[in-house]
């Protein structure tokens, strides 16, 4: 980004500093902050990514959009139904947002030369992108949890056994698969987390710039918590709007009666995906995620970069 040039009182032109890249190029600040923001992500988004999840796996007869899936969610199985599969995420996203602000801030280092240089919106998708494959490792367990234990309804139906946490869960998965139940669609997450990340940490970035020249004569260590929380969100929809359609087939491979074999099972499922539902199946579940995304991805955002700047204090 050009640095903002502002006009003195002798009609001088100064050059105000391009703005500091937030993070440690890849240090233990990043982990702790990191752990914080996905915390905070878990506890605002988790009831409306239940919906989601639920209008993905569901065929079209079940619910007839997300508020119905909201409302019977609550009338069937009480208020608390919309945080089933929440102690995965929680316990795990806190490692895994840990993971991915590490390998962010990592790639941006390695693409700039240094932690405090600015890089380009497109290093910041490279490295986003890059941060997604990494993340990957632990996303893809904690959302196969959280995607399993997010479609339990209270009864068993079917003869199918019902889950009271992650915990079971993993060791049935564990002990009937083997290594591979536990990591149970793990290239479907990569194939999403790729375009994700790129797009979540661009939109983010480009917006909190935008801000920073209108508000901040370019420094953005100075934004405020709106204009990081609107940026955050941008950053949110970004995310889904890239990756969405790869998103409900991991939801389908994930929710499967047996771990994919081979390497097409990605393609397989897009075309089961398309020949039941059409184009609208990959779509299915859209609007709950983009709602929930403008505020949990809005105090993701905030969280990191606020717990970052305490961290930061006096250096």
């Amino acid at each position: 980004m050009s640095p903002t040039e502002s006009t003195t009182a002798n009609h001088t032109k100064a050059v105000s500093p391009a703005p500091k890249s937030s993070g440690s190029g890849g240090g233990w600040k990043d982990f702790v902050a990191g752990s914080i923001a996905g915390a905070a992500q878990v506890a605002v988004g988790h009831p409306l990514d239940t919906v989601k999840v639920r209008m993905q796996i569901e065929g079209a007869g079940v619910f007839k959009g997300p508020m119905d899936c909201l409302l019977k969610t609550i009338r069937n199985e009480g208020f608390l139904g919309l945080y089933k599969g929440m102690a995965s995420p929680l316990v795990g996203i806190s490692a895994v947002n840990s993971l991915l602000f590490w390998a962010y801030s990592y790639g941006k280092a390695l693409q700039t030369g240094s932690a405090t240089a600015t890089p380009t919106l497109s290093q910041i998708a490279i490295a986003g992108a890059g941060a997604g494959v990494v993340n990957s490792i632990l996303a893809s367990p904690v959302e196969l949890l959280k995607v399993r234990l997010q479609t339990q309804y209270n009864t068993a139906a079917g003869g199918k056994t019902v889950f009271r946490g992650p915990v079971p869960l993993a060791k049935y998965l564990v002990q009937q698969f083997g290594f591979r139940g536990i990591m149970w669609g793990f290239w479907a997450t990569v194939a999403r987390e790729i375009p994700a990340y790129a797009a979540f940490y661009a939109g983010f970035e480009y917006t909190k710039r935008r801000f920073a020249q209108s508000l901040t004569d370019g420094d953005a260590s100075k934004l405020g918590v709106v204009p990081l929380m609107l940026s955050g969100s941008v950053g949110g929809v970004s995310y889904w709007t890239a990756s969405y359609p790869l998103d409900v087939i991991k939801s389908r491979v994930q929710n499967s009666a047996a771990p994919p074999k081979g390497p097409g099972y990605i393609a397989a499922a897009a075309r089961d995906i398309a020949r039941e539902q059409g184009i609208k199946g990959f779509f299915r579940g859209y609007t709950p995620s983009v709602i929930r995304s403008i505020p949990a991805a809005g105090v993701t955002f905030v969280s990191y970069e606020l717990v970052m700047r305490a961290l930061n204090a006096g250096q």
